[in-house]
């Protein structure tokens, strides 16, 4: 089994950054694609951004995309602005899969995620 814990967030002013990580820990293989993706009150998780580590391949959602840089263990976020405020969850899969990258049901493992409050 593989286990996710992300770490980092916090409470931060627009404008802001945050760097956060996310550790693996577990039976782990060659690894395939980690995304990065969050839950704001309300609303339903979505998309953030994900790393094929097999091509370097990136990709992001358009609210963050120029903003946030995702790289193997971590995903930088700057110029924060309120709405980016929500629970953060790191996910990763260890086989191949074959459709987007954007797509929650593509990952077996998720952590418990972080919240990242940003104050206006």
């Amino acid at each position: 089994q593989v286990q996710l814990v992300e770490s980092g967030g916090g409470l931060v002013q627009a404008g802001g950054s945050l760097r956060l990580s996310c550790a693996a820990s577990g039976r782990i293989f060659s690894n395939y694609a980690m995304g990065w993706f969050r839950r704001a009150p309300g609303k339903e998780r979505e998309f953030v951004a994900a790393l094929s580590w097999r091509t370097g391949s990136t990709y992001y959602a358009d609210s963050v995309k120029g903003r946030f840089t995702i790289s193997r263990d971590n995903i930088q976020m700057n110029s924060l602005k309120p709405e980016d405020t929500a629970v953060y969850y790191c996910a990763a899969t260890y086989r191949v899969v074959t459709g987007s990258l954007a797509d929650q049901l593509q990952y077996d493992y998720w952590g418990q995620g972080t919240q990242v409050t940003v104050s206006s």
